[in-house]
């Protein structure tokens, strides 16, 4: 095998920690001793050992000579864990390969150096791209402090994300729908408008057997919420968050019913989104996947706080004036003015298209 085709089993071990490693990295390591690999391992979770310890523990065959392939710089600190580079250094490994730079402050490179420094040889950058895009929310997140927020939705081939009549179930199909469920499994929190919980009374829960529940975060300037809603009713079982204004009232209702509220400052008369992103990221949330509505989209996307957008694009027409658009609010005056996105990624569910792309300008103070 070469070094890529290791690297690539790496990144599989890694992925096994989708949505539950958050707001640390997803890490896969695979141990080779002669042409053989003799260990792989992940993290699994966040606050347990990370996957390079965890292979070497793994491993039942003496390891001096070996090379090991990690998707990223192994780190060198100590935080809930011991250093990964010890575990490597007392292995007998003699050989590191690094698909991601760390831009942790606290490795940055450093722990490539604590290897060489230590007679252990170091190679950079394999499969580098594929390694940091599995990443791309933790390189956010250690980065700005802030939530990587991914806006989804799903909509008609014209553009619809309901009738006239308001009806959406089922605009994208089943396949679409499951895929959403990966991606509530993924995102550390999920975040909606109240009109949104007037309307469909919601769960936002992960329907996946075995999986986690996402943060669910409202939007909610006055606390119109209702407090028999099923997101009230189930606060003391899923974490749940409502951002409202400083001055709405009765905010000890919700307390008591397991929310934790918080209040932001006014932006045109709705929760300040980037002051809401600021304290999700104290609350360690480092990704929030937004099923909003037409206008908390808008607010959003005029705000800056998107980093991805997921269209979910079903072969449908619904036609309609006064039917919904996936955004809405006051729209930009201008293409010039509007929200660029980058080169598209395209996977099919079925006959229902999905279409991703990373927003070029996010606005990160």
């Amino acid at each position: 095998m070469t070094n890529e085709e290791y690297m690539s089993v790496a990144l599989e071990e890694a992925k096994k920690g989708i949505g539950f490693t958050n707001p640390n990295p997803m890490v896969g390591a695979v141990i080779v001793k002669d042409g053989k690999i003799i260990s792989k391992d992940y993290h699994r979770r966040y606050g347990e050992f990370h996957a390079e310890r965890n292979a070497v523990l793994k491993c039942t065959e003496d390891m001096t000579g070996a090379e090991i392939y990690v998707t990223l710089e192994p780190c060198c600190h100590y935080g809930k864990t011991p250093p990964c580079t010890q575990a490597i250094i007392d292995s007998g490994i003699k050989k590191v390969y690094i698909g991601s730079n760390d831009p942790n402050p606290l490795v940055a490179g450093k722990g490539a150096e604590i290897l060489r420094s230590h007679g252990i040889e170091v190679e950079t950058g394999i499969l580098k791209e594929e390694c940091d895009r599995l990443n791309r929310v933790f390189f956010h997140y250690i980065t700005y402090k802030t939530p990587y927020v991914v806006m989804k939705y799903a909509m008609t081939a014209d553009g619809k994300i309901a009738s006239v009549t308001g009806k959406s179930k089922w605009i994208s199909n089943e396949q679409s729908r499951c895929d959403v469920q990966y991606s509530r499994l993924r995102y550390a929190g999920i975040m909606a408008g109240v009109n949104t919980v007037l309307k469909d009374n919601p769960m936002l829960t992960c329907r996946l057997e075995n999986g986690r529940n996402p943060v669910r975060i409202i939007c909610d300037s006055q606390l119109k919420t209702p407090l028999n809603s099923n997101i009230v009713k189930t606060a003391k079982d899923v974490p749940t968050i409502i951002a409202c204004l400083g001055t709405a009232e009765n905010t000890k209702a919700y307390e008591q019913s397991g929310i934790k509220v918080i209040q932001t400052p006014s932006d045109n008369g709705h929760v300040d989104l980037k002051y809401l992103m600021k304290k999700l990221g104290e609350e360690q949330i480092d990704s929030i996947l937004l099923e909003g509505g037409g206008e908390l989209n808008f607010s959003a996307l005029q705000s800056g706080i998107v980093n991805r957008i997921q269209a979910y694009i079903s072969p449908k027409i619904l036609g309609g004036k006064s039917a919904p658009s996936p955004v809405g609010g006051m729209g930009f005056d201008s293409p010039d003015s509007g929200v660029n996105l980058g080169s598209p990624e395209i996977t099919y569910f079925g006959n229902d298209v999905l279409i991703e792309w990373e927003v070029i300008k996010c606005l990160q103070e």
